[in-house]
């Protein structure tokens, strides 16, 4: 298993490395099919009382780390690859105390259509999956809790949290081969939250 702190860009240099070297030892080939950008973290902070160390570290983890680590990859990732990155639902309606992580999201699904554009020549097609609430550990696992549970019911169409599986079976559709077709998209994963 490779370790990577997303945070910290000057390291990205020597991951790219190690997966270079894992690629030749262990698989025996120079590249990879498919990069999903998926680091996260948060908590809700209004946006009075955000500092500039906590605004740093969310967009170093959600826009600079996915773009560093996204342009320190490309070499390695196959002609006709994948990549999938993850926002969140909160970049199309707003709740208290998100301000900077879903700006930093936003600014990762207008990435997502630059890279598009730019490695299209490849081959290489490039969408963002935009979770909702997920039963996870991510905000302190609020959708995970009996409370958060009854809450999200309320608001969401299909009436419940989502799981780890409703994202990573979207995530798996847009790395299959049958939607090679499909690139510089926002899939919103939620459940029809806040419909």
């Amino acid at each position: 298993m490779l370790r990577l702190d997303v945070a910290d860009v000057s390291t990205f240099a020597s991951f790219a490395d190690e997966v270079r070297e894992v690629l030749k030892g262990e698989f025996g080939r120079p590249d990879f099919d498919f990069l999903v950008n998926n680091a996260g973290s948060g908590s809700p902070v209004p946006f009075t009382q955000v500092s500039e160390e906590q605004f740093d570290l969310l967009v170093n983890v959600h826009f600079k780390g996915v773009y560093f680590l996204t342009q320190r990859l490309e070499p390695l990732l196959a002609d006709g690859g994948r990549i999938v990155n993850v926002s969140s639902a909160l970049t199309r309606f707003t709740n208290a105390g998100m301000s900077a992580y879903a700006s930093a999201k936003s600014a990762v699904e207008t990435l997502t259509r630059y890279l598009a554009a730019e490695l299209g020549p490849r081959g290489i097609t490039v969408n963002v999956v935009a979770p909702g609430a997920t039963a996870t550990d991510f905000g302190g696992g609020f959708a995970r809790s009996p409370e958060g549970r009854a809450a999200l019911s309320g608001i969401t169409a299909l009436g419940r949290a989502g799981e780890p599986e409703d994202i990573g079976g979207v995530v798996a559709a847009l790395l299959a081969q049958g939607t090679g077709w499909i690139t510089g998209q926002r899939v919103e994963a939620g459940g029809g939250m806040m419909l």
